[in-house]
């Protein structure tokens, strides 16, 4: 049998069904596992955008409001307009990990993940879908935090482009982060060790509420070790004008990452490490 479609269905006025190429599966298999994921976001919201909300709004009031009234002018700008990129880029990192860990270790704990690892999907089409909707998740949770931050100060965007590319691709890290957790998960305890010990320390010290300069010579060096440090300042030049490094370095090194963790949740995947037993 071929594609064409015989002369009886053209004469009934019927369309042949289009065969399923290798690509249209895929597509259809990774709109599967976003849109399930993202009615997941929706359906629970009250956990998943709501809290978020709430922390960012007392973020600003007493830092931005009560504290910064006292700090003044922060490399030029206004205390609550420095804390604003910051504070969005962190609400993103911590949503976007915590969704595809919490997701991911679910799907795992309840073995249905072995349902996908034994379908025809591949590998990439499976961490790609998951990637995604953490992804989508933080970039929801990033625009309410910057809606609510207009309630305290004007946000003026004078880089579109890199604002978008630096928020999606630190989501993107963090996800890609998240799923390596969940992967070597064994209890639901293991995937909220690395949010607690390794990354709230880190986005407190990326330079969030501070700027770099003020730090004395050792510690400057340390932040410059610090990978969200870079996500935050490539994020708050797209915002506001300003950054404490440069451009290129933030991307370069936001790509590497990507890159990397990319690989490292391929090969998870493809051995089975921590998924087949």
């Amino acid at each position: 049998m071929n594609d064409i479609p015989s002369k009886d269905v053209q004469a009934k006025g019927m369309i042949a069904p289009v065969p399923a190429t290798p690509a249209r599966r895929n597509w259809v298999a990774l709109g599967t596992i976003v849109r399930r994921e993202v009615t997941r976001i929706l359906r629970i919201w009250a956990q998943t955008l709501v809290p978020p909300a709430i922390t960012m709004t007392l973020y600003f009031l007493i830092f931005g409001g009560l504290i910064g009234s006292r700090v003044g002018q922060m490399d030029g700008i206004s205390y609550m307009a420095f804390i604003v990129p910051g504070l969005v880029m962190m609400s993103v990192i911590q949503n976007s990990y915590g969704n595809i860990s919490s997701s991911f270790f679910g799907a795992k704990f309840g073995r249905h993940v072995e349902e996908l690892l034994v379908s025809p999907m591949p590998n990439h089409v499976i961490l790609g879908g998951y990637v995604a909707g953490a992804v989508l998740r933080g970039l929801m949770v990033g625009v309410i935090v910057l809606l609510i931050s207009m309630f305290f100060t004007p946000v003026r965007m004078p880089h579109p482009l890199v604002t978008l590319t630096t928020v999606i691709l630190g989501a993107t890290i963090f996800s890609l982060a998240g799923f390596v957790n969940a992967v070597y998960a064994k209890k639901f305890d293991d995937i909220a060790i690395v949010p607690t010990f390794i990354l709230t320390p880190l986005t407190y010290l990326g330079g969030v509420f501070y700027s770099v300069k003020l730090l004395p010579g050792w510690a400057e060096t340390l932040t410059h070790l610090n990978p969200i440090f870079y996500m935050v300042n490539a994020f708050r030049y797209g915002l506001l004008g300003v950054s404490d490094v440069p451009l290129w370095v933030a991307y370069s090194l936001m790509l590497g990452f990507v890159a990397a963790l990319s690989a490292i949740g391929l090969w998870l995947l493809k051995r089975g490490v921590g998924l087949r037993s």
